[in-house]
Order: C-alpha cells, then sequence, then structure tokens
C-alpha cells in the first residue's frame, strides 16, 4: 500500500512538473490506479483522440491499453521493475504504423541483476527470449518450498538446459507413482532419500 501511494504521489508530480514548467503549451494527463473505471476510460479516450499530448501513468498502464498512436514511452526507474513487467510496458507503444521507441531510465545504484534485465531488453523484443532471460537471471525457485526465485537444488542439472531430460525423468516418475502406488513399502530406499533431501516440504507436494 505504501508504494502505490508513493508511485501515485511521483506520477502526480511529475503531471504537475510537465504541464507547468516542461510543456506549458501541450496537454498533459495522468492515470493511476486509485480512479474510478469511468475516470480511467476518460482520460484514455482523451489521449487516444489526442486531447491528451502527454500521458503520465502509473503501471496500472502495462495491460489494456491500446492507442496506435502512442510512440514514445519512458519508463522511470526502470531498474525496478522485473522483465516480464518491462516488457508489458513497453507493449503499450509501437501499436500503430508509425515507429516508436520506449526509453527506459534508471538510476544509477541498480545490481547486477537489474543490469542484466535492462541489457536483455535492449538486446531483444521477442516475449519467448525474454521469458527465458528471467528464468535465467531469477531463477526457477523451490518445486515443493516457497522460494520464489533463486537456483533449485540440482547437483549438475540446469533447468533450461536440460529440459528435455527432466521432462523424460519426470514422466518416469510418474509411470513409478502410477505402477507402485505405495512407494513407500516398495521403495523404501528412495523414499528415505527423498525424506532426507526434502524433509517437511514433501508434504506441500500432496496439495492440489
Amino acid at each position: 500500500m505504501q508504494a502505490e501511494k508513493s508511485e501515485l504521489k511521483a506520477a502526480t508530480q511529475m503531471a504537475e512538473h510537465l504541464d507547468r514548467d516542461i510543456f506549458p503549451d501541450l496537454r498533459v494527463g495522468l492515470l493511476h490506479g486509485r480512479m474510478r473505471p469511468e475516470e480511467k476510460e476518460g482520460v484514455m479516450r482523451s489521449f487516444k483522440e489526442r486531447d491528451l499530448n502527454i500521458l503520465v501513468a502509473t503501471t496500472v498502464i502495462e495491460v489494456g491499453i491500446d492507442v496506435p498512436n502512442a510512440t514514445v514511452m519512458l519508463v522511470e526507474h526502470a531498474e525496478r521493475f522485473g522483465l516480464s513487467q518491462l516488457h508489458q510496458l513497453r507493449g503499450r507503444v509501437g501499436r500503430g504504423s508509425a515507429r516508436s521507441r520506449c526509453i527506459l531510465l534508471a538510476g544509477p545504484k541498480r545490481t547486477e541483476e537489474a543490469r542484466r534485465r535492462l541489457q536483455v531488453m535492449t538486446e531483444t523484443t521477442d516475449g519467448f527470449r525474454i521469458a527465458e532471460a528471467d528464468l535465467e537471471i531469477r531463477g526457477p525457485g523451490d518445486f515443493l518450498g516457497i522460494r520464489q526465485a533463486g537456483i533449485p537444488d540440482f547437483r549438475v542439472g540446469n533447468i533450461l538446459r536440460d529440459g528435455r531430460i527432466l521432462e523424460e525423468a519426470r514422466k518416469e516418475a510418474f509411470a513409478l507413482v502410477d505402477a507402485h502406488p505405495n512407494l513407500g513399502s516398495a521403495y523404501p530406499r528412495l523414499m528415505a532419500e527423498l525424506a532426507r533431501r526434502w524433509g517437511g516440504r514433501l508434504e506441500l507436494a500432496g496439495i492440489a
């Protein structure tokens, strides 16, 4: 909630600054998530019909917006966003026939991970490649745990490089369980090893 308030405050201040000090001869609009649906629709309609020249928006702009005549987008503090969100934001321009640009403005204090994300955005517009890079950078997290990012507990496997063999292993594992529903009795050593490696997290595997 605090982050949302901060984002709204920054957007409001920027809209006022652009309107008053930078583009006094142009019409500047503001769009944010706390507006009522009819207010949002009115602002977007004005922007689409060119009654507004510049639209300052929070990240509410990232989905469901189709303005073919929008040709330039500037994303402030781009280092704070994930790859999927940056890709969504960039997709708001270039929807018409005119040449478009998306400018990613990053602050000086950026992590190595943020630098890699921004580099990917400058190299490709391919959504599949961006998703793959996102997985490479963040990692897939724990399969049976609560960690949402990072490298899983594989000693030599790589989820990107070894996708095919991992899929084959998955099929064999399911086939084994189907053939021996009472796996603990049929393969006690296997169950003991699973318990040693995964501990209490095995309980999560039984939750649908």
